[in-house]
């Protein structure tokens, strides 16, 4: 027992496997399974260290201070209860690259877009300010990916707001498919469709026109073919003063 100790010491990360072939070469005639029963012995009394994590490469997010996991029993009931972020990248030819923040929410399908020149923590804070003030419905949760821009300065801003920030597990889009399908759409009927200028300050305006298209005047067939609008109208959902400020907006 003490042999295998001091082995799983030395080299805190190997499992039975290879100490029992240490263990072997040290002259001792052991299983794989004895090992196995050793090492969970010593851990019942707590005689095994386990290392630390250490981080030592930039690739490793820190531990987020205040994103977590959707809960299981957190269902989106209603508008604001769950929106989804995720960024699109917008290539359309040879040394044009720009970002495009997409917002949707899961219920009413209401979204919000906006481009800038780079996705960073900063950008995507700013992104925040800007769905709130698009939406006509108070956001509760956003939920996004592991991306580099939704740490940092974006999941303060989302705590200093109060909004619930829910964090995909690592390499699973298909958890964030509402907005995923929505950005398909924007490329479908706006990008591929319409002579688009490739400037932030001059794509911003027209990306905006687009959005009321969208949310006010494109029948959704997962709405039984109203729009977001009408959508929300219907339930009575939509924030004092918002529809008349509509216009104005866009």
């Amino acid at each position: 027992m003490q042999g295998v100790k001091a082995l799983r010491e030395k080299y805190p990360r190997w499992g039975k496997d290879k100490l029992a072939v240490l263990v072997r070469e040290d002259g001792h005639e052991v299983s794989v399974s004895t090992v196995g029963r050793i090492l969970a012995h010593l851990r019942r009394r707590g005689e095994l260290k386990e290392p630390q994590r250490r981080a030592i490469s930039a690739k490793r997010k820190s531990r987020r201070p205040y994103g977590v996991r959707k809960p299981r029993e957190y269902i989106a009931q209603q508008p604001g209860d769950l929106v989804e972020v995720d960024t699109l990248d917008v290539r359309p030819c040879p040394g044009v690259s720009l970002k495009q923040f997409t917002a949707r929410d899961v219920i009413s399908k209401w979204d919000v877009l906006e481009v800038r020149t780079q996705a960073t923590a900063i950008t995507a804070k700013e992104f925040i300010g800007t769905l709130e003030g698009r939406m006509p419905f108070k956001v509760k949760a956003l939920q996004v990916d592991g991306g580099s821009e939704f740490y940092a300065d974006f999941e303060e801003e989302c705590q200093r707001r109060k909004i619930q920030l829910f964090v995909l597990p690592p390499k699973s889009p298909k958890l964030n498919g509402s907005v995923e399908r929505a950005q398909r759409t924007h490329t479908e009927e706006f990008y591929e469709v319409y002579d688009c200028p490739w400037t932030v300050s001059e794509l911003n305006p027209e990306l905006r026109r687009w959005e009321y298209v969208y949310d006010c005047v494109r029948p959704h067939q997962a709405l039984g073919y109203k729009t977001p609008l009408q959508f929300l109208r219907d339930k009575g959902i939509v924030k004092p003063d918002y529809l008349s400020n509509l216009s104005h907006m866009y």
